[in-house]
């Protein structure tokens, strides 16, 4: 049997939807599984122990549709038995379109669209999170297989791969002898950034008291404003900003050497949940908890809901006097000491 699963997102997405695959490959043991998603994400998925082969779509394919189409072609020579487009849009559907003999092509229901799919699935309702909406795509499969649903959406990082950036972050300057915490100050999409200037306050507030050594990480296109943010903090000697990353899968590494993850939501902020390091995320206002914070015994949140389970009929500037310094720090310390402090001891 051969299945394809295609989630033409960024980061966050693309690492939530994984779970489809591990159900699958649970399912069916001895399936190809193959994950179409962007080029720049692929390495993350590189040796996953439930996918197959990882096809990706590249930047000049996105732009160019004469060559997007001829992907799409080569893919579906493989003549897959079970297609699942959880992007449904016109230009993903081409997989089910150009797959005449697949037996189930799945995506989800839109007006006016998706003819070429044997099932159409509504948007649920009451969904717990963005994992299990994605996982209600194989109800169609119930009615002739028994599926093995999970929920696993973890990433494992080789201990070469760990090894490897564990050199590179002590040549930079980091001693594993202490704490090492990562901090997403900035995040890809501006609408996911907490207020720049009062999580700069929190930095110094938890710097003062606990001493930790920080890594400010980013990409190419966020290192002058991590940059910034070290100068506005006075280029204080707790914070790196020297430990760059080449791409996505180093990013994982990096993570994975690193004692907990603090900040903005967003795509790292998963990575660093399915490395298994603690996550605290600080939401900003509006910031949709239920569907992107999966809960988990190392994966908390603060945000302006634990405030006022009404504060989102506020305006956000509202909600985000709420966000006080003090609350912030407060969470972050009893976080810190039950998932840092005490696992060091």
């Amino acid at each position: 049997m051969k299945i394809l699963v295609i989630r033409f997102k960024q980061i966050g997405d693309s690492v939530l939807a994984a779970p489809i695959c591990n159900t699958l490959k649970n399912t069916f043991p001895d399936a190809q599984i193959d994950y179409v998603i962007y080029e720049h994400i692929g390495p993350l998925f590189e040796n996953h122990k439930y996918i197959d082969n990882v096809i990706t779509i590249t930047k000049d394919e996105q732009k160019n549709i004469f060559k997007y189409i001829k992907k799409v072609w080569q893919v579906t020579r493989n003549n897959y038995d079970i297609i699942i487009d959880i992007m449904s849009t016109p230009k993903s559907e081409l997989f089910t379109l150009l797959s005449p003999k697949c037996k189930y092509k799945i995506g989800r229901y839109k007006k006016n669209r998706g003819y070429t799919y044997t099932h159409k699935i509504l948007e649920p309702v009451g969904a717990k999170n963005k994992i299990d909406k994605f996982l209600k795509m194989l109800k169609p499969l119930e009615k002739e297989y028994d599926i093995k649903y999970t929920e696993d959406f973890s990433i494992e990082v080789t201990d070469q791969e760990k090894e490897y950036m564990k050199k590179k972050m002590i040549d930079a300057g980091i001693d594993f002898q202490k704490p090492v915490l990562a901090f997403a100050i900035n995040a890809r999409v501006p609408s996911k950034v907490f207020n720049i200037e009062k999580m700069l306050e929190v930095t110094k507030e938890i710097i003062k008291e606990f001493e930790p050594q920080i890594i400010f990480y980013y990409s190419p296109a966020e290192k002058e404003f991590a940059l910034e943010a070290h100068k506005k903090l006075g280029n204080d000697k707790h914070i790196f900003t020297n430990i760059e990353t080449k791409s996505i899968r180093e990013l994982a590494m990096l993570l994975k050497n690193c004692d907990m993850f603090f900040g903005n939501e967003g795509g790292p902020r998963h990575i660093a949940h399915a490395v298994g390091i603690p996550t605290l995320v600080v939401c900003r206002p509006n910031l949709d908890v239920k569907e992107w914070l999966i809960a988990g015994d190392k994966n908390e949140h603060i945000g302006p809901l634990d405030i006022d389970p009404n504060a989102y009929s506020l305006e956000a500037s509202e909600q985000e006097k709420m966000m006080t310094v003090d609350l912030i720090v407060d969470k972050f310390r009893k976080f810190y000491n039950k998932n840092v402090k005490n696992s060091r001891i």
